[in-house]
């Protein structure tokens, strides 16, 4: 009997797989789910412990494969969707978490934000200051904050009648911050739509800064996340690729989830298939990362 393309949950969820070898299964996410929960009221909607759960349960989708263990590699916001890449044995997770930390792994998004970028194509290297959770914001810190890059790139504009002027852009983060590109888009004045936590454009620099100030030992809590209402618009950030070179056999793996449906929903499908270079119609892999 074949092997479910798909990952089963407790609660009968199917989850997408869209890739799978000897040492990793990639999942198309879907968006709500959390990989670190906040609080113990989160647990319900934790992605690791409902795999781990169905697992343990010996569904078929598993037992088809005699899966024991299967563990993400690297996180995705809760809000955010596409592609994740999960390992079966603890040896495939190091060495894939190597590929991660070391760089060595293509990542490319889309995003759909509000307003029109002035570029149409830029990059970001503000620094960003880590964070003591997932609930809570992180912070533009170019002193004490951790170095970033993102690379951006327009895709195609229009006006939208519920949001005004928005921008589909590509987003390939050439470091691993949380919360990085919807940070980077939001401190440029592009929010990313339906974004709880960075959805307010943030205020212009001044161009000549203050004198410096004093900074204070006690910083003051940020705010907490405010929470998603049931119904309320999926953030517009997707994972639509992943690629890296198999630690294991070397050969390039490139992993695509569909982006056709989240063109959709935000009215770009028409104008994107009709591009040359569009995410849709560009199968070509990227180039292999340094060894």
């Amino acid at each position: 009997m074949a092997k479910p393309p798909y990952i089963e949950l407790g609660s009968g969820e199917r989850i997408p797989i869209l890739f799978e070898d000897r040492s990793v299964i990639a999942i198309d996410k879907p968006a709500g789910w959390m990989l670190v929960p906040v609080t113990w009221q989160d647990t319900l909607r934790n992605l690791q412990a409902a795999i781990a759960s169905s697992l343990a349960e010996g569904r078929f989708w598993a037992r088809s494969r005699n899966l024991k263990f299967l563990r993400y590699v690297h996180r995705l916001d809760a809000d955010t969707s596409g592609v994740l890449l999960l390992a079966k044995s603890q040896g495939a997770l190091e060495s894939l978490g190597r590929l991660f930390e070391s760089r060595q792994v293509h990542k490319t998004y889309l995003a759909v934000v509000r307003g029109v970028p002035v570029q149409n194509q830029w990059e970001c290297h503000l620094a960003l200051a880590p964070t003591t959770g997932p609930a809570e914001p992180v912070l533009v810190d170019e002193k004490g904050g951790k170095e970033c890059e993102t690379h951006f790139r327009v895709l195609a504009k229009r006006l939208d009648p519920a949001h005004g002027e928005i921008t589909l852009v590509e987003a390939k983060p050439i470091t691993g911050r949380t919360h990085q590109i919807r940070v980077h888009l939001a401190a440029a004045g592009y929010p990313v739509l339906a974004d709880p936590m960075y959805g307010r454009p943030a205020t212009k620099q001044p161009p000549a800064p203050p004198p410096p100030v004093p900074r204070s030992p006690q910083r003051p809590p940020p705010a907490r996340r405010p929470a998603r209402a049931p119904d309320a618009a999926p953030l517009a950030l997707r994972s639509i690729m992943l690629a890296y070179r198999n630690p294991f056999d070397r050969r390039m793996v490139t992993i695509h989830a569909p982006v056709d449906e989240f063109l959709r929903r935000y009215g770009f499908a028409s104008y994107v298939e009709k591009q040359p270079d569009s995410p849709k119609t560009n199968a070509s892999p990227p180039p292999a990362p340094p060894v």
